[in-house]
């Protein structure tokens, strides 16, 4: 397995966000997080990323025991967040926050940023331009980009299409897809089930910082509990 979490525990005070959760990630996988608000997806992923400090449980990348790790160094090691929100740097040029992105690295990206261009004609045409004309839909491909410049083996997405049109959402997962089927391993966090489901080999759903549920894709789509009981008919 390229990612495995086992027994994590994420305690912010007295809230128990994440309950002794065990989960697996395969090299060339899309594997989605379901559940509804407060379940603890958010909070997986920052404790996989290192923002959050687990209260017990161990992370493991490529067969390695990254759990006491920094943030950076796991993006160095491959495993890079695109958090909820963008979170771009609306004070900076496209430009700019792509090469954030390769904060990390010491080699040459140049050329990287440049196949970005040519795949996003619409960032290509606002590289200089400060990242806050952007619309939502081009701050979250400016946001998947910039993670791409850290060359990530395993990328993590929380609630990507939040806020994006129907249309957007689409070309969203098309590049999900597209990313995937170019050897990029994903980790998704999205409240969009079926979009999820339909794109994802595997799911987990969460509720109360635990696992109810867990299976393919297939196997979620034709459960009636994941609507009825979970995630309320999303």
């Amino acid at each position: 397995m390229l990612l495995e979490v086992e027994g994590l525990d994420v305690r912010y005070g007295r809230n128990h966000a994440i309950k002794g959760l065990d989960l697996e990630l395969a090299q060339g996988e899309i594997v989605t997080v379901l559940g509804a608000n407060g379940a603890g997806k958010s909070s997986l992923l920052k404790a996989v990323q290192g923002t959050v400090k687990p209260a017990a449980g161990t992370v493991r990348l490529n067969g390695e025991t990254v759990t006491g790790w920094s943030s950076p160094k796991r993006v160095r090691a491959g495993l890079t967040l695109v958090p909820e929100g963008r979170q771009i740097f609306v004070s900076l040029s496209v430009h700019e926050n792509l090469q954030m992105g390769a904060y990390t690295r010491s080699d040459g990206f140049e050329q990287e940023i440049e196949e970005i261009y040519d795949r996003f004609p619409n960032l290509a045409a606002r590289r200089d331009m400060m990242a806050s004309v952007l619309s939502g839909g081009e701050q979250q491909m400016l946001a998947i980009s910039r993670a791409l410049l850290a060359k990530p083996r395993i990328m993590m997405l929380d609630e990507p299409s939040l806020g994006l049109s129907p249309i957007l959402v689409q070309s969203l997962f098309e590049l999900i897809e597209d990313l995937n089927r170019d050897g990029l391993t994903i980790l998704l966090v999205e409240q969009n089930t079926h979009m999820a489901l339909q794109t994802a080999h595997r799911g987990y759903v969460l509720e109360l910082g635990a696992t109810v549920l867990s299976g393919t894709a297939e196997e979620l789509l034709a459960d009636d509990r994941l609507e009825e009981a979970y995630l309320g008919g999303n």
